[in-house]
Order: C-alpha cells, then structure tokens, then sequence
C-alpha cells in the first residue's frame, strides 16, 4: 500500500512538472516572443513581405513578395534571378540546393545550357557570365545576385523598357546591399526589390 502510495505521489508530481513546463515553455513562452516580435519587429516578423510600390508590409493581402525569396520570372523586361533547385524552382516548400559536385557530369551539362541561354539572352560571351548567374543557391530560394550578374542585365532591361541605361544602373545601386557589419558575406542585389522600381520607372 505504502509503495502504490509514493508510485501515485511520485507520478502526481510528475505530471504536474510536466503541465507547467507545457504552460510555460510551450504557451507563455511562444506568446511573449511573438508578442515582442510585432511590436518591435512586425515586418521581420511577418515574413519580410513587399507591397507593389516597394513599401514593407505586414499584410499578406496586399504583398507580392517577400525580400527574403527569390521568385520564377520569364519576363525579359526584369533582371532575372539565378537558377533555383528547390522544386520546379524558387519553392519553399522544397527549399535544398542541388547537391551535386562540381565535377558531376549532371551540373556541367546544367551549367553549360544556363550558360548558353545567358549569352544569347544578353549578348554577352560566356566567360563575362559570373558563377552565380549559372548555379543555383544552397537553398534554392535565395532572393540576391550579384551585382556582376546585375550589370550583366543592365543593357536589355533598359532597352526592353525604354530606359536609359543610366537610369537602370541608378536603380542597381539603389537596390545593392553593402558587406554585412561591412566586411562578412558579399555585396549583393535584391531581385524583387529592384524590378519593383524599374517597372515603376518604366510606367
């Protein structure tokens, strides 16, 4: 009798540590830092999402995007982003690279063919084509080029739009990020960001 007491003793006190570590670390904890999160960062917190006009929001209704994801688009008046391995490209819901070798006859081939499609697209020759423009992120979802393969762009964006080449150009820098802390990682271009301007530029 005495050891199914300590065993209904022992089980209680159990059962209560485990409805309060539930309380605490799976219901007031997730609240408060949510909670924290939009009232001091409700754009990041949102998923970073961009409006038509270029403005932050955090209203899915009215996004078109998010800064943090690269997006599928043909459309040869924008800058176009790099190749995308995450589902039929830029999915979220299968964000993984490629995972092929440099020497993987599979990535060659795939290289080769971007390459080629990069030259005639831009009236470039290959080897002015940077590695970035040619193989895809390690999470396919990556939303930034080069600010090489930008310039790269530059020529039949402004003249697919009526542009000055010296107005694209203004809008690629307007939209290049700088080393984060200055000096980890590289300088880069947000895609979505940017097209966003030049299609107001061109209205």
């Amino acid at each position: 009798m005495k050891d199914i007491y300590a065993l209904y003793r022992h089980s209680l006190a159990g059962l209560r540590v485990m409805i309060g570590a539930i309380l605490l670390l799976g219901v007031a904890y997730p609240l408060l830092v949510t909670g924290i999160s939009q009232v001091s960062m409700p754009w990041h917190a949102n998923g970073s999402l961009i409006t038509s006009t270029g403005a932050h929001t955090t209203s899915s209704s009215h996004a078109v995007g998010s800064q943090l994801l690269g997006q599928v688009d043909d459309n040869p008046k924008l800058f176009f982003n790099r190749p995308s391995a995450a589902g039929d490209g830029y999915d979220p819901t299968s964000s993984y690279g490629s995972n092929l070798g440099p020497n993987d006859p599979r990535l060659v081939k795939a290289i080769k063919a971007v390459q080629r499609t990069i030259a005639a697209r831009e009236g470039v020759p290959v080897s002015a084509i940077p590695a970035d423009a040619v193989t895809s992120s390690g999470s396919g979802l990556d939303p930034a080029i080069s600010p090489a393969y930008a310039d790269l762009q530059v020529a039949r964006v402004a003249k697919t739009n009526g542009l000055s080449e010296a107005t694209v150009r203004r809008l690629v820098a307007q939209n290049t990020h700088g080393r984060a802390l200055g000096v980890l990682g590289a300088a880069y271009v947000n895609v979505l960001t940017l097209n966003i301007a030049v299609e107001h530029a061109a209205d």
